[in-house]
């Protein structure tokens, strides 16, 4: 392992959390592996690495990028680390509401309608939902 991947796993954890490197450390075989070293030690050892913006703010440009990208999976697990990363439920709102006009409402949908489910599994969702 190199330095890059040690310390981009590091900071995998402190993004994702605990629980999901378990359940990321479960499902790690030799056919996946090239794939989890490259995200390692590239985006998590250099892009989330780097000190120009905080990891708040790079968990909402990758919430808004993701739902460009109509990927509700990586959505819901990015939802979870912008949590971790200090964003508030409105600040998440705020960033899915914009992908509206610039990605499109089927996709704003389906990442509002993702980002509800996860933040109610974390406890979080109808308390601050209520009128």
């Amino acid at each position: 392992m190199t330095d890059k991947s040690a310390a981009g796993l590091a900071i995998l954890e402190e993004v994702m959390g605990e629980p999901y490197i378990d359940r990321r450390n479960k499902t790690l075989n030799k056919f996946n592996a090239p794939l989890r070293s490259f995200i390692d030690e590239n985006c998590f050892g250099d892009v989330w690495a780097r000190d120009d913006l905080d990891r708040k703010t790079r968990s909402l440009i990758l919430i808004s990028t993701l739902t460009a990208l109509n990927r509700p999976t990586q959505v819901a697990a990015h939802i979870r680390s912008a949590i971790n990363n200090g964003a508030t439920i409105e600040e998440i709102q705020g960033t899915l509401y914009q992908t509206i006009a610039y990605c499109g409402v089927v996709a704003a949908a389906d990442s509002f309608r993702v980002a509800e489910e996860v933040l109610r599994e974390m406890g979080l969702f109808d308390q601050w939902a209520q009128p």
